[in-house]
């Protein structure tokens, strides 16, 4: 795990659709094999169209819904097994076992939505994005993660 020197923090603010899809496209551009992005925010916030942007920039042609019901969603994508998980219903440790959580997390890379459900199963090294509703189609994101993660923060064309 990586120790605090070798983190980051801080926000941005997106402005509508196309600017999510764009951090989505860098998210996805950098993801490896093992990776976690942790997606916290209200209902409405944006975690599943920042998913969906991640996942079209891999290459997924297929619709991608939330996993609210299905829970875990499974894609195969840019040579990488790809888990979305909605861990919103969950209630108990149980459930997240039965769900393969550890699993997907030693197979590729995991976006998980409402990880607060269960923070004892997210890796100190996940990519967290906590999204903020400030307006109508702007979203505060406040993200930490690993320090190879730190150039999310800047602007497009920076």
């Amino acid at each position: 795990m990586a120790d605090m020197a070798s983190r980051f923090a801080g926000g941005l603010v997106v402005k509508g659709v196309a600017e999510t899809e764009d951090l989505a496209a860098r998210i996805a551009s950098g993801l490896q094999s093992g990776d976690v992005i942790a997606l916290e925010g209200d209902l409405g916030a944006g975690k599943t169209t920042l998913v969906r942007g991640i996942l079209r920039t891999l290459g997924v042609v297929e619709a991608v819904p939330s996993p609210t019901f299905t829970l875990v969603q499974e894609y195969a994508a840019a040579g990488l097994r790809i888990a979305h998980c909605d861990l919103y219903r969950v209630e108990s440790v149980t459930e997240l076992d039965e769900l393969g959580l550890d699993d997907a997390l030693s197979e590729g890379v995991v976006l998980v939505e409402w990880p607060e459900r269960a923070p004892e199963r997210i890796p100190g090294d996940a990519l967290n994005i906590r999204i903020e509703i400030t307006g109508e189609s702007e979203r505060r994101m406040h993200l930490s993660g690993p320090q190879r993660w730190a150039h999310l923060l800047a602007s497009k064309g920076n």
